[in-house]
């Protein structure tokens, strides 16, 4: 039998201790410098993050279009697939090529068609909408003079802050001249921010290639090392949480992304029937807003109904009433076919969700803090329920309803016993297994 060496004890006691000493000053120096120095770690998060940006388009990208690749080469190059798994290959190279050339063939064809019908629509509405300016100042401009000529008290009100927004903006146009250059700055770094992403987002497209194309040796290394650094079943429980996220996760982006395109595809042929003014814009509008759950058909209609009010309020009107008419179809209808009840959320939590999301990530906050927020729900739900489970209480809600009492404990299945006797019927004839046992008369409690 080998021998425990003292000193070799000794020596792992003092690691774990000058270890915890290291993390410790490590950490007490990394938030005084996040918090009061030079904030060395957030420039140099920054950085990771801009770096790991085209990676990051790349899986996104990748993730996306893996169902497509799955579809196709179980649809068109099955025999090839089957063959591949037989001689203990993952995939077959061959129908992995051309799924992937077919998957990006049609998506370059359909952001080549969005772009050839959109971009010259819209480029019209905008000059369109350049051309009327003058126009929407006099309309604006008669709105006021009857408002005055209605409310005569509300001239005054109105003078005094026209004079102190004119002056505000005088304040403003001469700090402009004066930082001319300072301005000229912005506006390049705006171009260098729009190329960065441009930029990004090709290299992602290369790299989601290269993603499609391996997904399955990345899954297994992946597995692999969850496999090297927990044990069996920690890895049980990863995984499975895994797959629970990843169904929230896609199906709520690929069906939201879905489920707007088709709302913005129909607010463009129900704006055009009905003749609305500025139909490629407010299609936009409609379309992209509707991505964000909840907020984002009002983000869309309001800015909508305010252009179209200008040329026209009854036509605003009747465009509010189509909106409306949409917004129902797409909360009664389309989205619960295609998104079904991905998230499990109550209104008032991706309420929460979209307001929390949107003020530390902005529209992209809004728009995944709902599926983060079904999984740490998810997460939560799954700990309370297995504490409860170990601790013999009930876990459906309803035991809980009444709060002026406990809820009783749950007995175990083999402590069951029946009280009246199974009866079983063979034919004509009736079998009784087991005795019937009279109720125990329970003592009165100070609840009952």
């Amino acid at each position: 039998m080998p021998q425990n060496n003292p000193n070799n004890s000794d020596h792992s006691a003092y690691f774990k201790i000058g270890l915890a000493v290291f993390g410790t000053v490590a950490a007490i120096l990394l938030f005084f410098d996040t918090f009061f120095g030079s904030k060395q770690l957030p420039r140099l998060w920054s950085q990771f993050v801009s770096a790991f940006m085209p990676i990051m388009y790349g899986a996104f990208l990748s993730y996306m279009l893996a169902p497509l690749i799955n579809f196709f080469e179980s649809w068109l190059f099955f025999d090839s697939l089957r063959k591949a798994r037989k001689e203990g290959k993952l995939s077959s190279p061959s129908a992995r090529v051309c799924s992937i050339v077919i998957v990006w063939l049609i998506v370059s064809v359909l952001v080549y068609l969005l772009l050839s019908i959109l971009l010259p629509e819209l480029y019209k509405s905008v000059m369109q909408l350049a051309s009327n300016l003058e126009t929407y100042y006099h309309t604006i401009n008669g709105w006021i003079q009857m408002l005055f000529e209605r409310f005569p008290e509300t001239e005054v009100w109105l003078s005094e802050r026209i004079a102190e927004i004119y002056t505000q903006i005088e304040t403003y146009v001469t700090d402009m001249l004066s930082q001319l250059q300072s301005l000229m700055a912005a506006a390049g770094r705006g171009m260098i921010s729009v190329m960065t992403f441009l930029k990004n987002l090709l290299i992602g497209v290369i790299v989601s290639i290269y993603f499609l194309g391996t997904k399955e040796q990345c899954a297994a290394s992946a597995r692999r090392i969850l496999y090297g650094l927990f044990s069996r079943d920690n890895v049980r429980w990863i995984l499975r949480a895994a797959r629970r996220v990843d169904s929230i996760f896609s199906g709520f982006v690929r069906g939201k992304l879905l489920d707007s395109l088709i709302i913005g595809v129909l607010c463009f042929i129900g704006c055009s029937f009905l003749n609305f003014p500025y139909t490629p814009i407010i299609s936009v509008f409609v379309g992209v807003t509707n991505i964000i759950p909840f907020f984002g058909p009002f983000l869309g209609a309001i800015p909508s109904v305010f252009l179209i009010l200008l040329v026209s309020p009854m036509q605003a009107l009747y465009f509010t009433i189509f909106v409306l008419a949409l917004q129902q179809l797409d909360g009664n209808i389309i989205g619960p076919k295609i998104l079904g009840d991905q998230t499990g959320l109550s209104s008032l939590w991706v309420i929460i969700a979209i307001l929390v999301g949107g003020s530390f990530f902005g529209v992209a906050g809004m728009f995944f803090g709902v599926p983060v927020c079904a999984c740490l729900r998810y997460a939560g739900a799954f700990l309370v329920r297995k504490r409860l489970e170990d601790r013999n209480l009930p876990t459906d809600l309803m035991s809980y309803a009444k709060v002026s009492r406990e809820p009783k404990p749950v007995k175990p299945f083999r402590d069951l016993k029946p009280r009246q006797p199974l009866k079983i019927r063979i034919g004509w004839e009736e079998f009784r297994i087991g005795k019937e046992k009279p109720p125990e008369h329970e003592q009165p409690t100070e609840d009952s």
